[in-house]
């Protein structure tokens, strides 16, 4: 008899339930799938010391002598709480003793360092990494082998020249372009793969290495080639290699970033400048339709501001006037990101923004844009 009376109560609640899904089907479908990405991304990281040298207090010293998360642990916080960090990559990892690729006459670095600093990333949070760089091939392929084989065993993703890595969340998918751009000729290339990414995914970031090096200020060509590759589809453009910050842009609606300069970097014991930025950006995605890019640019130091050898350690800027310096440069309004000066040339560059859906607040180094839902589009 018990068992009869639950089976009745069993049946009330059904015969309850679906009486009102019949009465009040909006009710089930009024939450809209609304959902974030949130991606945080940084210049190069070349972790690792010239040919692995451990001279004291060089990179590769710390490496051996300071835990993992040593390096990182003044910017991890933000890493942590994201969906996917982003680096540059810009070392060789192997346990081998390989020998120095010939670059040929002239200045010339190799970098390497053992399989055992992808713990510096793990400890760091960074997700992806760039291996389209210079010195990818510092050791040749045996070299670039050892670097990819310790990257999967660690669990971070790359993508690479011939390389495009896709970054899915929900069913909304990133297509990450590494490329190399250090001539107006490779151009065409990244065009071709931004073409083909956009028949895969959502969004497509094109993260280029290439450009002189040591200025602050970005050439006309690699204007002129990164406002093709948005022409050509891409979402959003960021730079490296010149080891300087440059400035940033938005091109027909576009960020461009023409260069984040150095993040985590063993390469210089004494930074020349010790400014760079972490791009923050948030997607909100609607109904797997982009409605709003909310942009942050956090200003940092590649090092310790109070200490003049490199101790290794990227940090945020807090000192208000040094982190409206950096801003002031990315907005165009200052010639360099660390001091004030009237000798260097600013290079103008278009900035074509439909203001009526892109608000920008320089002096928080805000960028939101407002796009159409998918119920506004129907």
């Amino acid at each position: 008899m018990i068992l009869n009376m639950l089976s009745k109560r069993k049946l009330l609640f059904l015969s309850v339930y679906l009486l009102g899904m019949l009465l009040f089907p909006l009710s089930v479908k009024a939450q809209t799938d609304s959902f974030t990405i949130d991606l945080s991304i940084v210049g190069d990281c070349l972790l690792a010391t010239e040919d692995g040298k451990d001279t004291s207090y060089s990179f590769s010293w710390y490496a051996k002598n300071k835990t993992p998360d040593y390096f990182l642990t003044n910017v991890s916080h933000i890493f942590q709480n994201d969906d996917f960090t982003i680096a540059n990559l810009e070392n060789v990892l192997t346990d081998r003793p390989l020998e120095k690729r010939d670059k040929g006459k002239g200045t010339a670095f190799w970098f390497k360092a053992p399989t055992s600093n992808t713990s510096i990333l793990n400890s760091g949070y960074i997700d992806v990494v760039s291996v389209a760089n210079n010195h990818t091939y510092d050791y040749g392929e045996e070299g670039l082998v050892d670097t990819i084989k310790a990257l999967n065993k660690a669990d971070i993703q790359w993508g690479s020249d011939d390389r495009t890595l896709y970054l899915e969340k929900n069913g909304y998918t990133i297509a990450f372009i590494p490329a190399s751009l250090y001539n107006s000729s490779q151009t065409k290339n990244i065009i071709n793969r931004i073409k083909a990414a956009s028949k895969k995914s959502d969004y497509q970031i094109v993260y280029f290495h290439g450009g002189q090096e040591g200025i602050y200020q970005p050439e006309t060509w690699k204007i002129n080639a990164s406002h093709q590759l948005v022409d050509a589809g891409a979402d959003l453009v960021i730079g490296n290699h010149p080891h300087r910050l440059q400035p940033f842009e938005i091109y027909k609606g576009v960020n461009i970033l023409y260069s984040l300069g150095n993040f985590c970097f063993g390469g210089n014991n004494h930074m020349t400048s010790n400014r760079t930025i972490i791009y923050k950006t948030i997607l909100k995605i609607e109904d797997s339709k982009l409605v709003q890019e909310e942009t942050q640019l956090i200003p940092c130091y590649i090092q310790d501001d109070s200490k003049y050898q490199n101790n290794w350690q990227p940090d945020i800027i807090k000192n208000e006037e040094e982190r409206k310096l950096v801003l002031d440069f990315l907005f165009g309004k200052v010639a360099l990101p660390h001091k004030i000066t009237k000798k260097s040339k600013i290079v103008k560059k278009t900035n074509n923004v439909a203001k009526d859906n892109i608000k920008i607040d320089e002096e928080a180094g805000s960028i939101v844009k407002n796009f159409p839902s998918a119920a506004e589009t129907k």
